[in-house]
């Protein structure tokens, strides 16, 4: 199931946001391979460079490990190249572990939209649809699941839902509920770092609830790649077994590291301010939107949950797709800088995603609306493609 996978955006639409003055959001998508290498070099600051180099996971990549473990309260952690191999090595190692090959999943699930359909084909795994509304898990969908799972994947936050979250009570309930049937919980926790604003706990609290604990170092963290899954010492040994098996355990990967370390150190702190400026930004959006009279437009959620959330206009995504790289392109602002999409329902509507960083903290909500005011009229001179 994979209809909702993104469009890679064109190569002029890249060239258009990351040549424009100003910008809401730069994703990494958009760097250069200078500014890449530049990334790594500032990521070395504080760091003994004359070290030994990592080895199938020595050095900076075992600190990096530990330090994940400690944010997140658990006995050990382990480095994967990839959330993908993460998630497959901890759901392995619960099925032989007495879980069992049935795995309870949201069908709007990352592993479910977005990964090839890989647990049933390369994990000999059984993904078990708990819900297929476009909000959390809730504790009545597992309570009421018609079939049996060994295991609960929870994606925190819900990312094609949104990026939505639960409240902190319906978290425990539904983590609780888990726990009734008879079933392990792991968190799909790729954008777990920017999730304690919304929960109100921070990262150790929330990984208590479960079992096992994946993490991503190059969405949120902005660093080159990797994940880390963190449990139970033997539970993650036993992954580590999973990944040599993968593939996964690299000859060197000291870059990935460091940049992940550097997110840790700068990035994570910053994300409150970030989540908390999104909901600036999204109100902006919202009343611009409505100010201009568009019909059949959204931002979902209303109110962000984390410092991402969606946009919903009623266009095809190539018209939103030509008119957002216009606007960088003649004006030199790149208000919508990630790809649209068309789901399919309703017909006729497309969405992009909005992240909320560094730049955009540089835009007031006027910044915001007069930006949105600019996108809509090139918008209007756009044809239909």
């Amino acid at each position: 199931m994979n209809s909702h996978r993104r469009p890679a955006r064109s190569a002029r639409a890249v060239a258009a946001v990351h040549r424009a003055t100003r910008a809401l959001d730069r994703p990494v998508t958009t760097a250069t391979l200078r500014e890449r290498l530049g990334a790594i070099t500032d990521a070395t600051a504080g760091h003994d460079l004359d070290a030994p180099a990592d080895l199938y996971g020595t050095g900076v990549v075992a600190d990096l490990e530990q330090r994940v473990a400690g944010l997140l309260g658990t006995p050990d952690a382990a480095f994967f190249p990839s959330g993908t191999m993460a998630q497959q090595a901890a759901l392995r190692s619960w099925a032989q572990r007495g879980a069992g090959r049935a795995v309870g999943v949201h069908a709007l699930a990352h592993t479910q939209v977005h990964e090839s359909d890989t647990l049933s084909r390369l994990a000999d795994l059984q993904p078990v649809p708990v819900t297929t509304a476009p909000r959390p898990t809730s504790a009545a969908d597992v309570t009421g699941a018609a079939e049996p799972f060994g295991t609960l994947v929870l994606e925190l936050p819900l990312r094609d839902a949104g990026f939505v979250l639960p409240t902190w009570d319906e978290l425990v309930e539904v983590t609780a509920a888990a726990r009734d049937r008879g079933a392990r919980v792991h968190l799909d926790g790729a954008r777990l770092w920017e999730c304690t604003p919304h929960l109100g706990h921070p990262l150790h609290e929330i990984a208590a609830l479960a079992d096992t604990v994946y993490v991503s170092f190059y969405k949120s963290l902005r660093g080159l790649s990797g994940a880390a899954l963190a449990g139970p010492r033997d539970v993650v040994e036993q992954a580590r077994v999973w990944r040599h098996r993968y593939g996964g355990n690299v000859f060197q990967q000291f870059p990935v590291a460091l940049t992940a370390l550097h997110g840790l150190e700068h990035e994570l702190p910053r994300l409150p301010g970030y989540v908390a400026h999104a909901r600036v930004v999204a109100d902006a959006l919202t009343r611009g939107l409505a100010a201009a009279g568009v019909t059949g437009a959204a931002v979902n959620p209303a109110v962000p949950h984390t410092h991402q959330f969606q946009v919903w206009l009623p266009h095809p995504a190539a018209r939103l797709e030509e008119a957002a790289t216009r606007q960088a392109e003649e004006t030199g602002t790149a208000l919508f800088t990630g790809s649209w999409r068309e789901p399919g329902l309703p017909p006729g509507t497309s969405s992009t995603e909005v992240t909320v960083g560094a730049d955009a903290l540089a835009w007031s909500a006027a910044d915001v609306q007069a930006a949105l005011a600019e996108f809509l009229e090139v918008l209007g001179t756009t044809p239909v493609p």
